[in-house]
């Protein structure tokens, strides 16, 4: 129930920011109608596409492909053993040719998901690491932060795009060009940009701690995840890590933009990696200790999956 509400919540905070600017900006033509129904459009059409079809815009945004198993019989192979061991549907496979190494999942439920590795991780990272970081992915999806992560990364996208349209489109107007629209184009393109921000923390640093902690009990072996998640921060940090496309930097694994404002490292949708770290091998000696149970998903007389 807990992820309809958070879903529903965010459909709605994204319906009312592109109703804001449609106001903002039929208040400045002298027409707010237009610019409300214009807008109020637009959110419809944006919300059916994001829901429909973000994972193809997150696929063909990172330059990822779906393959086969014969194309990837090491992943193919893993995705699968976790995805028994977590108890969904086989989810599909992608590869992302970035040197980076990284991972994200999209899709907005388990039977329409999708796990996507980068080379750059495969060529990195021994098998257990690898298992690690895809019952991380896998967790997303079992735990429904997929369809809003997705859905924040498309609205962001669209979110940004508005509001420099309507900063150019205000500043070069020949109509109302005075004191007042000046200051309303300089206020959208600084608030338009901040609600899209706002937006991806639509997945909070919680979400990862939760996905970090499922996928390591999926698998029973947080320390291979851990060392996973020391590997990859040591490797999006490195100079040859070109990833600009900020739209979409919440769904990865690890945040692949090194170079961000103080603005946007306050309020990053990543947690600091050590801290991951330390809660992960903190799980680990207690399940060592026999403090925590490894994750069941086996029926036991008619009851559900054991969820963490």
């Amino acid at each position: 129930m807990r992820w309809r509400i958070k879903t529903a919540s965010m459909f709605i905070v994204m319906t009312l920011i592109l109703l804001a600017v449609g106001l903002a900006v039929g208040w400045l033509y002298n027409n707010i109608w237009i610019g409300l129904i214009i807008m109020l459009c637009l959110a419809v059409v944006f919300n059916v596409y994001a829901y429909f079809f973000s994972k193809r815009s997150a696929l063909r945004a990172n330059k990822a492909r779906i393959v086969s198993e014969a194309e990837e019989p090491r992943l193919y192979s893993i995705v699968r053993n976790v995805a028994n061991k977590a108890g969904i549907p086989m989810p599909e496979v992608g590869i992302s040719e970035l040197f980076m190494p990284n991972a994200f999942a999209t899709g907005r439920n388990p039977k329409n998901a999708a796990v996507v590795a980068t080379r750059g991780l495969l060529n990195l990272l021994s098998d257990d690491e690898l298992e690690g970081v895809i019952a991380h992915e896998i967790a997303h999806v079992k735990n429904r932060d997929i369809l809003v992560m997705s859905v924040a990364s498309t609205m962001a996208a669209v979110l940004s795009y508005l509001g420099r349209y309507a900063m150019y489109g205000i500043m070069f107007s020949r109509d109302n060009k005075n004191a007042y629209t000046i200051l309303i184009a300089i206020a959208l393109s600084i608030t338009v940009p901040i609600a899209a921000l706002l937006v991806q923390l639509g997945v909070s640093r919680s979400r990862e701690y939760l996905a970090d902690e499922t996928g390591a009990m999926i698998t029973g072996k947080p320390r291979a995840l851990a060392s996973a998640l020391r590997s990859i921060e040591t490797g999006v940090s490195s100079q040859r890590n070109d990833y600009s496309n900020d739209s979409y930097e919440s769904m990865w694994i690890a945040n692949p933009i090194r170079k961000k404002s103080l603005f946007k490292r306050l309020f990053s949708t990543h947690p600091p990696m050590d801290d991951r770290i330390e809660r992960l091998n903190d799980l680990a000696a207690k399940m060592e200790s026999g403090q925590r149970p490894r994750f069941d998903i086996s029926p036991k007389r008619g009851r559900k999956p054991t969820r963490i």
